[in-house]
C-alpha cells in the first residue's frame, strides 16, 4: 500500500526515511519523546501512523519503499520505543477481574488449568458490556454509517487473519494445529475467492467502496490503527505468544452473533446475499472457530505453558477493551451527527 500520510513530526520523519533510504540515527530518541509526551497512545495520531507504516514493512510492504528496510537496525528501535509504552498503557488500563481469576484458580485444581483458561475465555467474553457496534448497525445506521464501518474495518479486514497466523512457528503440538485449522478457515480452504478477505473486499465493491489494501489507512483514526497495531505488536514478537492466541480467542468468541447482526443491518438497506456474505460465512464459521481457540488453542497452550497463562488472559482482555474503544468511537460519532472518520466519504464514490 501506499506509504501513510504523516499526522505529526514523528510521522513526517519516518515516511521520509522510508520513502528516502535516509534513515536518520536520532529517529529512536525522537519517538522516545513522541511517546513520552502522549497522554494517551491508543488515540494519538502521529504514533499510530507511525507504527501502521513500521508494521507495514511486516506485512505487505510500502510502495516505493525499499524492502530492506524492515530490518534496518534504527527503524527496528524506533519501532521499540513506541511498542515499549504502548504494551505498557495497555496493561495499565487493561484489567482481568479478579473473581474470575478466583473461579479459574479453583476450576484449574478441578478440571486442569487448560479446561479452566478456555472456560475463564467464555466468562470473560460473555461479561463484555461495552457499546453493541452490531446492534446499532442492526437498528439504525444509515448507508452513509455503513460504508463508514467498512471503511473502518478495512485496515484490518483486507490482511484479516494475518498477525495472528505470526504465531503458528512459535506453538507446538494442539495449540499448533487449533491455529492452523482456524486459519486454513480465514484463507478460504485453499480457494483464494473464499479468502475471508476476499470476501470483506466484494462486500465493500458492493457499496461502492475501493477494495485496494490499505486504500483507507489516511481515513480512519488513530483509535482503529491502535487496534490493528496491538495485534502486530503481539503477533510480531514471540515472548507475546501468550497474548496473540487470548486475542484471537476472544476475537473468535465475539463473532458470531454480532456478525449475524451486521448482516442484519446490511439486509435492512436492501443489500442481497451477495453483499452479506462475509458476514453470513462467519456466522456459522467462528461459532466452531470459538470452540477451537478457547479449548484447542488456548486451552492447549496454557495447559503445555502454564506460564503464559496471565498473559492469554491479558491478550482477550485487550481485544475486548480496545475494539470496545473503536466501537464506542463510531456509535459516538454517529449519535453526534459527525463522521467517525478523519474526513467524511464523498457521498456516491469510492474516494
Amino acid at each position: 500500500m501506499r506509504a501513510p500520510s504523516p499526522r505529526g513530526p514523528l510521522s513526517e520523519r519516518v515516511r521520509h526515511a522510508l520513502t528516502t533510504g535516509e534513515v536518520d540515527a536520532a529517529l529512536p530518541d525522537e519517538a522516545a519523546r513522541a511517546a513520552a509526551a502522549s497522554a494517551d497512545l491508543l488515540t494519538d495520531e502521529d504514533v499510530q501512523v507511525t507504527l501502521t507504516a513500521l508494521y507495514e514493512l511486516h506485512h505487505q510492504g510500502l510502495d516505493g519503499v525499499d524492502d530492506r528496510l524492515e530490518w534496518d537496525p534504527t527503524l527496528l528501535r524506533a519501532r521499540a520505543a513506541l511498542e515499549d509504552p504502548f504494551e505498557a498503557q495497555l496493561r495499565a488500563e487493561v484489567t482481568v477481574p479478579e473473581d474470575l481469576l478466583a473461579e479459574l484458580d479453583a476450576d484449574a485444581e478441578r478440571e486442569g488449568l487448560g479446561p479452566a483458561v478456555a472456560r475463564a475465555l467464555f466468562d470473560l467474553t460473555s461479561r463484555d458490556d461495552g457499546p453493541s457496534l452490531s446492534a446499532y448497525v442492526a437498528r439504525k445506521a444509515t448507508d452513509d454509517q455503513l460504508r463508514e464501518m467498512l471503511v473502518q474495518r478495512s485496515v484490518y479486514q483486507l490482511k484479516e487473519a494475518d498477525p495472528h497466523t505470526w504465531a503458528i512457528p512459535r506453538l507446538l503440538g494442539v495449540p499448533k494445529a487449533a491455529l492452523v485449522e482456524i486459519q486454513a478457515d480465514e484463507y478460504g480452504g485453499g480457494r483464494p475467492e473464499r479468502m475471508h478477505a476476499a470476501l470483506f473486499a466484494r462486500t465493500m465493491r458492493g457499496l461502492g467502496l475501493d477494495d485496494t489494501y490499505g486504500r483507507y489507512v489516511d481515513d480512519v483514526p488513530a483509535i482503529t490503527l491502535a487496534s490493528v497495531n496491538m495485534m502486530s505488536l503481539f503477533g510480531l514478537h514471540r515472548r507475546l505468544r501468550g497474548c496473540i492466541v487470548g486475542h484471537l480467542a476472544a476475537f473468535e468468541m465475539t463473532s458470531s452473533q454480532p456478525n449475524r447482526l451486521y448482516g442484519n443491518g446490511f439486509r435492512r438497506h436492501g443489500y442481497d446475499a451477495d453483499v452479506t456474505w462475509y458476514f453470513d460465512e462467519h456466522v456459522e464459521a467462528d461459532a466452531v472457530h470459538e470452540q477451537i481457540a478457547g479449548r484447542d488453542l488456548a486451552g492447549g497452550l496454557v495447559e503445555q505453558q502454564p506460564a503464559l497463562r496471565d498473559d492469554v488472559l491479558f491478550g482477550a482482555a485487550a481485544c475486548l477493551a480496545v475494539d470496545g474503544r473503536v466501537g464506542r468511537h463510531q456509535i459516538d460519532s454517529w449519535t453526534a451527527g459527525r463522521s467517525s472518520l478523519r474526513r467524511p466519504l464523498a457521498v456516491g464514490s469510492a474516494a
